[in-house]
């Protein structure tokens, strides 16, 4: 009777470490995770390492590797083309369902001198035929002075959930600004 109570005490104790670690593993898949560009870098530089000695030094397929180059080549063309630069991303997952996820969203980054920083949260429901998409709850804080028509332009868009309107008039007015700052420098 005593060796049962032994195992099932045993048992008992495998159940809650089980339970434990799955605890901490969710909290691990729910923490928000920062990117900058010299993560992002150090963490391609490491995978590559890391598929290099998992091959013993041959090197990767060709084709991966050259649509890697081409997609940071896109990717650099397209930061300088627009102005924007992303310095740092967190996603976190807030409520999980077989058809409906909630994430939150914090972007920071600079287009041209101008700082900004987004905070939302996105909600995707899917059903049988596609995927739908809904930006609520979103924060814009930028450094634009005291203009009152920038801070009304950006209530406007937050109420509207609007992003995509944001970062276009971002880097058109980020742009001009940094026309209109050095023109005022020059006849300072």
């Amino acid at each position: 009777d005593s060796i049962c109570q032994a195992y099932e005490d045993e048992i008992q104790s495998l159940k809650e470490e089980i339970q434990l670690l799955a605890e901490k593993y969710e909290d691990i898949q729910q923490e928000s995770t920062f990117f900058s560009e010299e993560a992002i870098l150090t963490s391609i530089f490491s995978f590559e390492r890391e598929f290099q000695g998992e091959f013993k030094g041959h090197e990767p397929p060709p084709d991966l590797k050259a649509e890697l180059e081409i997609l940071e080549t896109d990717l650099s063309f397209l930061m300088k083309f627009i102005g924007i630069q992303f310095t740092s991303h967190s996603k976190k997952i807030i409520e999980k369902t077989k058809n409906r996820t909630l994430q939150k969203h914090r972007i920071s980054g600079t287009c041209h001198s101008m700082s900004f920083q987004l905070e939302f949260q996105l909600i995707e429901m899917q059903n049988k035929e596609n995927v739908c998409s809904a930006v609520t709850d979103l924060s814009i804080v930028m450094d634009s002075g005291e203009d009152s028509n920038v801070g009304k332009f950006l209530s406007s868009i937050e109420e509207r959930g609007d992003i995509l309107t944001f970062f276009k008039s971002l880097s058109s007015y980020a742009e001009w600004y940094e026309h209109r700052r050095c023109a005022f420098q020059h006849f300072k």
